[in-house]
């Protein structure tokens, strides 16, 4: 896979408005690691390109990165967490709740305050300067790493950081042009606290994918996820059932009549029984409806 020389370029030396050239390296496909989502997608992921993924506390934002970046790892793949919410002891305890080792996968927290300085300020305060600092060890762990795959969660605390949604976009698109020009598979996550204003990101974005929660008057919580978008790539649009277990989360593909275009013969069946076939005059008939009709106890 070719990388740019030097393999470092600093956001801040991206033009604002230029767009990535096309790249070949958009064609190829990468498996996402999660059991059924890599069906609805009908083969992965094309690589190279920013992906978003959002949902409430508790839809599983944090595990299907994980998982993203195992299936990585797995397949020989340098791969980065760069967390701006949780710290890497959170981090390994979710692992470890699905019993997950996250040997080889770079950890990085780049939200805390690193300087020595004895300042008091903080890197969610939404200033020039802190900005710049928040760039700069995001660009130090990318360089060091030079990963393949990346995770940026959760995009929502550089929301806060930028402060109004003009800065927010730039930030976003600088992002995307920066692990794009690297050849890097970014997945971001969000929560569900944008205003409606800032939902530019869903455009940004090469993909988009939602997780929504519903609690029922009775049962557990039924989880859906959904492909909002991938750009020049067709999949299985609507709702998926998904669910989180020990293990991490398995997507459940939507059935569609559609997709079961199998022909049936008209032909003739026998109900295994002789002397019922009889009774009948022959067989049954394939794709009829045979009703059987009986009280309690005459062993229907």
């Amino acid at each position: 896979m070719a990388r740019i020389p030097g393999g470092f370029v600093p956001m801040s030396a991206l033009p604002p408005d230029s767009a990535s050239a096309p790249d070949p390296r958009s064609r190829q496909r990468i498996l996402t690691g999660i059991p059924g989502l890599d069906e609805v997608l009908r083969g992965g992921l094309p690589s190279g390109h920013m992906y978003l993924v959002t949902g409430d506390a508790g839809a599983g934002k944090t595990t299907l990165a994980l998982q993203f970046l195992l299936e990585g790892r797995d397949r020989g793949e340098r791969t980065l967490y760069l967390s701006l919410s949780e710290t890497v002891k959170e981090l390994e305890a979710i692992a470890s709740s699905h019993g997950w080792s996250l040997h080889a996968i770079e950890r990085q927290e780049i939200a805390a305050d690193q300087r020595d300085n004895g300042s008091e300020q903080t890197v969610f305060k939404a200033s020039e300067i802190e900005l710049r600092e928040f760039r700069a060890r995001l660009e130090a762990a990318v360089q060091q790493v030079n990963p393949d795959r990346a995770v940026i969660d959760s995009i929502s605390e550089l929301r806060l950081l930028s402060g109004d949604s003009g800065q927010y976009r730039r930030q976003i698109g600088a992002l995307k042009r920066y692990f794009g020009k690297r050849g890097c598979t970014l997945l971001i996550t969000d929560d569900n606290t944008a205003e409606e204003a800032e939902t530019f990101i869903h455009s940004l974005a090469h993909g988009v994918f939602a997780l929504t929660q519903m609690n029922r008057p009775f049962g557990g919580t039924r989880r859906k996820l959904e492909v909002v978008k991938v750009r020049a790539l067709e999949f299985t649009d609507g709702l998926h059932d998904y669910v989180i277990r020990a293990g991490g989360i398995i997507v459940y593909p939507r059935l569609t009549a559609a997709s079961h275009g199998e022909v049936v013969s008209n032909g003739m069946m026998s109900s295994g029984l002789p002397a019922l076939d009889a009774l009948f005059g022959g067989d049954i008939h394939r794709g009829t409806c045979v009703a059987l009709i009986g009280s309690s106890g005459t062993c229907r």
